[in-house]
């Protein structure tokens, strides 16, 4: 039997779970690259995921705690959009995806592991991102650190969240 060493899950496995909305703590703490937080709309904020599916899987999260889609105002789904297209193009900048999958998980049945609060997933696909590993060893190989993906993404953020606001 081989091995994959992870030793960066082991903070998740032995902490002690948050007992409070992650989605409503972080924003309020104003530590961003601490809690990887890249950018800041006016009614939602993106964010990398802590644990991504692929490199560049971040968030788009509403500061409004809800699950519940149908109760977002259409300002609220507007900016939402928006951020989608920054984000999709500073991946495509940065990162140089093949494709994307990009949805909600609504629900706890639907696959959603913080399903209080509702989040869009942006997740960055290559050619091949699913290889033997996977298939065989149901491993999945990240191979780029949080902080580096943090450093690339945010400055693209910024410049096309600022590029947009300038245009509108």
């Amino acid at each position: 039997m081989k091995r994959l060493f992870c030793p960066w899950r082991i903070k998740y496995i032995t902490s002690e779970k948050e007992k409070e909305c992650i989605f409503c703590k972080k924003p309020s703490e104003n530590r961003d690259e601490e809690n990887l937080i890249l950018l800041r709309g006016k009614f939602n904020f993106i964010i990398l995921n802590l644990y991504p599916y692929n490199n560049g899987h971040l968030m788009i999260v509403p500061y409004e705690h809800t699950n519940d889609i149908t109760k977002l105002s259409i300002e609220v789904l507007t900016e939402m959009m928006e951020l989608l297209q920054i984000s999709v193009e500073a991946l495509k900048e940065t990162m140089k995806p093949h494709g994307f999958n990009i949805g909600f998980n609504i629900g706890e049945v639907a696959g959603a592991g913080i399903a209080e609060h509702l989040h869009m997933h942006v997740v960055p696909r290559w050619s091949g991102d699913t290889n033997f590993m996977f298939v065989f060893g149901e491993t999945k190989v990240i191979p780029e650190d949080l902080q580096s993906t943090y450093k690339k993404l945010r400055p693209a953020l910024e410049k096309l969240y600022e590029e947009k606001k300038k245009r509108s």
